[in-house]
C-alpha cells in the first residue's frame, strides 16, 4: 500500500512534509456523511453572528478579485499532497466585504450537509487562506468540495471545509464536528495537533 499509493518524502522535500505524513500519488477523497450536490446557481453564502448579517449569491462571491494559489495540503489521516494548484478568493479580500464586530475572536465555518469546523480568527484571517472554486484549472469537483471550499493550508485539511456556505463569527470558541468528536481544536500539522489533549 505504501509504495503504490504513498511514499516517504525525499531529502529535498522533507522540510515541507510534517512529521508522520506520507506523500500521496493522487488526491484522496475523505468525507464523513453524504456528499452534497450543490449547483452554483442555487449556492448561497451567509455571514452572521458577530458580523452584520449578509447573504452572497454565487455571482456576488466570485465578483471578488480572484487569485491563483499553490499550496501544500496535509490530511490528519497522514497523507500530504504538495503543490496543489487552486483558483479562488483570498479570505482577506472577502473580509473587506463584511462588517465584523471587533469582539469576534473565533469563526465557525458552516457547510452544506451540516459539517462545521472552528478556526480562531487569527488563524482564519491570513493572506494564504482562500475560498477555492477551481482545482488544477478546472471547476472544483463535487467530491473535493465543489462548488466552493475553504482552504487553510497551515492547518490540517479538516479545517479546509468542503461545500462551505457560511461563516459564524463568535467571541467564544464553538467546537465543530470533528473537534467535538476528539480532534484537536487547532490542528497544526508540524506540531502534530491531531487529537484533543495533544
Amino acid at each position: 500500500m505504501l509504495g503504490k499509493f504513498f511514499k516517504k518524502p525525499d531529502a529535498e522535500r522533507n522540510d515541507r512534509v510534517p512529521p508522520g505524513q506520507y506523500l500521496t500519488n493522487g488526491f484522496p477523497v475523505l468525507t464523513y456523511g453524504r456528499t452534497p450536490d450543490m449547483a452554483s446557481f442555487v449556492w448561497r453564502f451567509k455571514v452572521w453572528g458577530l458580523a452584520k448579517e449578509k447573504v452572497f449569491s454565487w455571482d456576488d462571491f466570485v465578483a471578488t478579485p480572484k487569485s491563483q494559489f499553490t499550496a501544500d495540503f496535509h490530511c490528519v489521516t497522514r497523507w500530504s499532497k504538495l503543490d496543489v494548484q487552486w483558483t479562488g478568493i483570498r479570505v482577506t479580500d472577502f473580509l473587506k466585504l463584511v462588517e465584523i464586530d471587533p469582539k469576534a475572536k473565533h469563526v465557525l465555518a458552516h457547510c452544506y450537509g451540516g459539517y462545521t469546523t472552528n478556526i480562531a480568527f487569527e488563524d482564519f484571517a491570513r493572506e494564504e487562506n482562500f475560498f477555492a472554486y477551481e482545482l488544477f484549472g478546472e471547476p472544483l469537483p463535487t467530491e473535493h468540495g465543489g462548488p466552493m471550499r475553504l482552504v487553510v493550508p497551515h492547518l490540517y485539511a479538516w479545517k479546509s471545509a468542503k461545500w462551505i456556505n457560511g461563516l459564524e463569527f463568535t467571541e467564544q470558541e464553538q467546537l465543530g464536528f470533528w473537534e467535538v468528536n476528539g480532534y484537536h481544536r487547532r490542528g497544526e500539522p508540524f506540531a502534530e495537533e491531531r487529537y484533543s489533549g495533544i
